[in-house]
C-alpha cells in the first residue's frame, strides 16, 4: 500500500527569474492554471482566476477554496473586476503577457514561463515550486512536498514493472489527437515511473505531436492510454468510431482511460497523473 496523492498536497509548475524580493505580499491574481494549482496547493490560492469552470473540467479540480473569484477569460480577463480584487501581483504565463500593459493598471505583472524550451521541465517545475513558496512563507513545505512526490513515484515505479510501452494521448476530435513524448508533463511521469513512452517523434514545446487518428497503427503492441477531458460531443461517437474500434489496442483491450489532467501543470497534476496510472495499471 503506498499513500495517496490525490488530495492537493503536491504543488508547482514554471521557471521564473523571479524571486522573492519581487513580490513582497501574496494577494494574488492569476490567468494561468497552472500557477493557480500550484498556489491552492501551497494553501495560499489567488483570490482571482480566469475561466473557473474550464479550469475545474481540464484539470479534474472539482472544487476550489473558498473564495475564489472567476476573473473572466485567460485571453480577455475583465479587468475592472481583477481591480476590485485589488491584488498585489498578478501571475502570468508568457502566454498571455501581451496582455500586461493593461493589466499593469491594476497590478504589478509578472510572466513565469513554465513550459519554454531549455532545462529539462522537471527542474524548472522545482524551481518555480520554490519561487512560489517563497510568496506565502511555505519553503519548507514546498521541500516536503517535492520529496513526498519523489518518493511515491519511486514506491511506484517498483510495483509498476513489466507494464506495456505506452501512447498517451488527448482527442482534439473524432479523428485527430495529441500524443504526448518529449518535453511533455506526462513524459516526466513516465520516465520516473520507469515506463516506456513508444512515442519519439519531435514535438512542441507543449510536449504533444498533432496526429491523425490513423498514425496510431504504426504501435500494434503498445496500450493507449487517454486523458480525459473528450471534446464536447464525442462521448457519444467514441465507441462507434471505426477507426478508433480497428486499432490493435482497442480490439485486445489495451485501453486505459483516465479522469481529466491539466496536461500542462506543474506538480499537483503530476502527482495526479502518476496516481491515476498508476491504479489504472496496477488494476489490469
Amino acid at each position: 500500500m503506498t499513500p495517496r496523492l490525490r488530495n492537493g498536497l503536491f504543488a508547482l509548475s514554471c521557471l521564473s527569474s523571479l524571486s522573492s524580493q519581487a513580490i513582497a505580499s501574496n494577494t494574488i491574481v492569476t490567468l494561468d492554471w497552472t500557477i493557480a494549482e500550484t498556489l491552492i496547493a501551497l494553501d495560499n490560492p489567488p483570490v482571482g482566476l480566469a475561466e473557473i469552470s474550464q479550469y475545474q473540467r481540464w484539470a479534474g479540480a472539482e472544487q476550489l477554496p473558498p473564495g475564489v473569484v472567476d476573473v473572466g477569460l485567460r485571453a480577455q480577463p475583465n479587468r475592472e473586476l481583477m481591480a476590485q480584487l485589488a491584488p498585489d501581483h498578478i501571475l502570468l504565463s508568457p502566454l498571455y503577457m501581451r496582455l500586461s500593459e493593461q493589466l499593469s493598471t491594476v497590478a504589478p505583472v509578472t510572466a513565469l514561463d513554465t513550459y519554454q524550451l531549455g532545462e529539462p521541465l522537471w527542474q524548472r517545475l522545482e524551481r518555480t515550486t520554490h519561487t512560489l513558496a517563497a510568496l506565502s512563507g511555505s519553503e519548507d513545505a514546498a521541500v516536503a512536498m517535492i520529496n513526498a512526490l519523489e518518493t511515491y513515484l519511486d514506491q511506484q515505479k517498483t510495483q509498476l514493472e513489466e507494464q506495456p510501452s505506452l501512447l498517451v494521448v488527448q482527442f482534439i476530435d473524432a479523428r485527430h489527437l495529441r500524443v504526448f513524448g518529449e518535453h511533455s508533463l506526462f513524459q516526466a511521469v513516465l520516465e520516473r515511473l520507469g515506463l516506456s513512452n513508444v512515442w519519439q517523434h519531435p514535438t512542441n514545446q507543449w510536449g504533444f505531436s498533432t496526429v491523425a487518428l490513423e498514425e496510431l497503427l504504426s504501435y500494434p503492441d503498445a496500450a493507449i492510454v487517454v486523458v480525459e477531458p473528450l471534446p464536447a460531443g464525442m462521448s457519444d461517437r467514441f465507441s462507434n468510431n471505426p477507426l478508433w474500434q480497428h486499432l490493435p489496442a482497442v480490439q485486445a483491450d489495451r485501453v486505459i482511460r483516465l479522469p481529466a489532467v491539466w496536461s500542462f501543470g506543474g506538480f499537483p497534476s503530476a502527482a495526479r497523473f502518476a496516481e491515476l496510472l498508476s491504479e489504472a495499471l496496477l488494476a489490469r
